[in-house]
């Protein structure tokens, strides 16, 4: 159920945060005059259910519209949500839900791109998903990244990340070269014990910087210092964490450089055939019925997974404890807790994926195996906090 119940709100508005509280909803005007404009096109078709849809057939066509603005303001409710949710469940922590919030909305081109109306799940379901899973892995990255040393974090970075986070500094071929060069002789020679955590590694001693620096001569044929090797590889950490952790940019309102621009007499005509196929694909009724069949599945799959699997599913999502504080609270292996959390997720996502191809007559893919396994983690943790997808 929306906060905004009038349907050119819906689809003209953005949030807007005081602090870190909601304050108001604020209406961009050309939203508010596309938006009256269409429903006098199409007065037959004013339900809620119908508008998402058709602004993403326009959105997909390419054609020259306001249809992106429109469906940013549609998820504002979704995004809200989704980052309420997480906040409830973060402990000591500086992001704030305007940050969770600015972070996912930021990132909804991957909502657009990402949805099949053809599987079954309403846009705001799967919006929800998708703002949670993107809300999540940021600011696990960005703890990861917060709490490593410089060299801690280049002992954990992976040649792929490094490479691109180097390319996004806008250094040259060369000098990216020379910089994992560096970066390889290091890890090859800073072998932290087995007893250091690597986040918190010290600078490398004399005798390590000095083999870095050999190693460096033997493989490239050029004489460079220790010093130098060290500011590169420095250089290198400060990339990870521009790249890694970029300042966010809202997107929520929208700006048009040409005010006097008018894209309205661009929207394509709505033929028959559109209104057919989107009113077919958004028979509301049908749609709550599939989810409740699938979160009833769930529900009991989950029931009759092991004891010690539903404790752990319990400690990771209606807790929110890391994979190492389970292992110590239950007295196991953190190999055994990872292992028990991808069985019990494999176990799940193979009901709902058998679910979809008898009752959906949808042929399992890669694609939606990846839709579906986004829409399960984010039934998990609502249904651990009591909720449940649609709820």
């Amino acid at each position: 159920m929306h906060l905004r119940t009038n349907i050119v709100e819906i689809f003209s508005t953005f949030l807007q945060f005081e602090g870190d509280r909601f304050c108001s909803w604020v209406t961009d005007a050309k939203l508010r005059q596309s938006m009256q404009s269409c429903i006098q096109k199409i007065p037959q078709s004013a339900s809620e259910n119908f508008w998402p849809l058709y602004w993403y057939r326009i959105w997909q066509s390419q054609v020259k519209s306001f249809a992106r603005e429109h469906l940013i303001a549609y998820l504002q409710e979704s995004c809200y949500q989704a980052s309420a949710k997480i906040v409830q469940t973060l402990r000591y922590s500086q992001y704030k839900l305007s940050d969770c919030f600015q972070i996912a909305i930021a990132q909804v081109d991957k909502v657009l791109k990402g949805f099949d109306p053809n599987q079954g799940f309403s846009m705001e379901s799967y919006a929800s998903a998708i703002f949670g899973s993107i809300i999540r892995d940021t600011l696990r990255q960005h703890h990861e990244i917060d709490i490593c040393s410089d060299w801690g974090l280049l002992r954990k970075i992976s040649q792929k990340r490094l490479v691109e986070s180097l390319h996004a500094s806008g250094l040259s071929a060369d000098t990216i070269y020379a910089y994992l060069r560096a970066w390889h002789c290091f890890k090859t020679f800073y072998v932290p014990k087995p007893s250091q955590a690597t986040r918190q590694l010290r600078r490398p001693d004399s005798q390590t910087w000095e083999a870095i620096a050999q190693a460096y001569k033997s493989q490239t044929h050029s004489q460079v210092d220790s010093q130098t090797l060290e500011n590169w590889l420095l250089n290198s950490a400060k990339a990870v964490r521009r790249f890694v952790y970029p300042p966010v940019t809202s997107i929520n309102v929208s700006t048009f450089e040409e005010e006097g621009r008018e894209w309205l007499d661009n929207i394509p005509a709505a033929e028959n055939s559109l209104l057919n196929d989107i009113i077919a694909q958004e028979e509301q009724q049908i749609r709550t019925q599939q989810l409740l069949e699938m979160k009833a599945i769930l529900a009991t799959t989950v029931t009759q997974l092991e004891p010690q699997a539903q404790e752990i599913l319990q400690l990771y999502y209606k807790q929110g404890l890391t994979q190492q504080y389970i292992a110590k609270q239950l007295q196991i292996q953190q190999y055994t807790v990872s292992r028990r959390l991808t069985k019990a997720r494999e176990t799940l996502l193979r009901v709902l994926a058998q679910w979809s191809q008898e009752k959906l007559h949808i042929s399992v893919t890669s694609d939606l195996l990846k839709s579906i396994s986004t829409v399960m983690e984010e039934w998990l943790q609502s249904h651990f906090l009591g909720e449940g997808i649609g709820g």
